[in-house]
């Protein structure tokens, strides 16, 4: 186990322009001071980013697709070039390391299963592969190889389809047989050990990529979206397996995702990315309650927060065509530069109730409604209102009926506004 620090890192990839053709010549006829200016151009996909994660933490990169959570992801692991910036883990520097020296496992999302080899051979496979202490002298460490080939590894690859009475072990294949045996009985896949990855459902090929990663007993764990190829049932009860996991055995995990339910329930904390930048690094409550900017208030969350425009009139009135109402006093000092100004309210579907006719509520029509069982999502919209006006989400309880088409009120709970710049979309407060 161990901190993971990333310290100011960027990366950029570079992309040829006109003024330069595949072969990299420039062309003819082109003024070559230009061609040479505009050959390449850096295209930018992460910027500016600081972030600690703590031994043992579990903590969740989430962001739409394309914000750089996964590039991120591939810098720590070695996959990709830093363009600028510092990776620590622990207490080493591992920008020039390569993958299998900075002690870190990583489970891909296609799996990334060996398809000739069995579940055993697959999660043995990295065990097998680890480098063993060698001699600083090259010819040593070449006269060393070759005495493990020939007295250890040769045995027991011709032995290793034997009955297990008549295989070689050696030291080192003994110490593979029991790591293998004992994730797998964590995983509970011990009964799959003899089967091909194509025998296998969807979410046994996963408990399997888990269980290599887990096998090396590393550092750090990587997970790039490692559910996003199972089903909703099967994601939420591996979700729960590899959480427990990761608690069980305490190795510091970095997980991405874009689901942001995923996030809220996975993680220790959660760092939210967009355009390869980080918004915001907090718990997920902290980031449900007091989101910094629009982009997070709307991003976690589902049904996702409604956005209304409104003016602040001071100290505590804000105004819209429909309704105006005084918010409590711990907004006067906020709101005192926003005066006359317009900023964006925010308030999340639960904190909308249906009420009754009065100024500071929302007069809306019905234009849909999802009874879930549990709980029914209202789509709603001011009445008489234009279509570029947009519609708000409502989460009410279940035994109250609504209609499609109906008018009714909603009152706006006080206490769980949030109001956001207009301009710069960060939060008031």
């Amino acid at each position: 186990m161990a901190q993971v620090f990333l310290e100011n890192i960027y990366k950029s990839f570079q992309r040829g322009q006109r003024g330069q053709n595949p072969s990299g010549t420039i062309n003819a006829g082109s003024n070559p001071a230009e061609s040479a200016e505009a050959t390449l151009t850096a295209t930018s996909v992460l910027r500016r980013i600081n972030l600690t994660i703590r031994d043992g933490e579990f903590m969740v990169l989430v962001g739409p697709s394309g914000c750089g959570k996964s590039t991120l992801l591939r810098l720590i692991a070695g996959l990709e070039q830093l363009t600028a910036g510092n990776i620590w883990v622990g207490d080493r520097l591992v920008n020039d390391l390569p993958p299998k020296h900075r002690d870190i496992a990583m489970v891909f999302q296609s799996y990334a299963l060996y398809p000739h080899m069995t579940v055993y051979d697959n999660l043995a496979f990295g065990l097998r592969r680890t480098a063993t202490q060698e001699p600083s002298d090259i010819r040593q460490t070449l006269l060393k190889r070759l005495q493990t080939t020939m007295t250890e590894d040769i045995p027991v690859a011709l032995t290793r389809g034997l009955p297990k009475g008549l295989r070689y072990w050696s030291a080192k294949e003994r110490f593979v047989d029991q790591r293998v045996r004992t994730v797998a009985q964590m995983l509970q896949i011990d009964m799959l050990l003899d089967r091909l990855p194509r025998q296998l459902s969807g979410g046994q090929k996963q408990r399997v990529a888990l269980g290599r990663a887990m096998a090396r007993n590393p550092q750090v764990f990587l997970m790039d979206e490692p559910l996003s190829n199972l089903d909703a049932k099967l994601r939420t009860e591996t979700r729960a397996q590899i959480v427990n996991l990761q608690r069980k055995l305490g190795i510091t995990t970095i997980y991405v995702t874009h689901d942001q339910v995923e996030a809220m329930t996975m993680g220790d904390r959660i760092a939210v990315m967009n355009a390869g930048q980080i918004q915001q690094v907090d718990t997920p409550l902290q980031l449900y309650n007091h989101p910094a900017n629009r982009f997070v208030a709307e991003f976690i969350g589902s049904p996702t927060m409604n956005f209304i425009p409104v003016q602040v009139k001071a100290p505590l009135l804000i105004t819209h065509p429909k309704f105006r109402m005084t918010l409590p006093e711990t907004w006067e000092a906020k709101l005192k530069p926003y005066d006359g100004q317009d900023v964006v309210l925010g308030i999340r579907p639960e904190h909308l109730s249906p009420s009754v006719p009065a100024p500071k509520n929302l007069p809306v029509r019905v234009d849909r409604v999802e009874a879930l069982g549990s709980e029914t999502y209202l789509s709603v919209s001011f009445t008489n209102s234009l279509a570029e006006d947009g519609g708000l989400q409502v989460r009410t309880e279940p035994d109250r009926a609504v209609r499609v088409g109906e008018e009714i009120w909603l009152a706006i709970a006080p206490d769980k506004i949030h109001l956001f710049d207009a301009k710069t979309g960060v939060a008031i407060a």
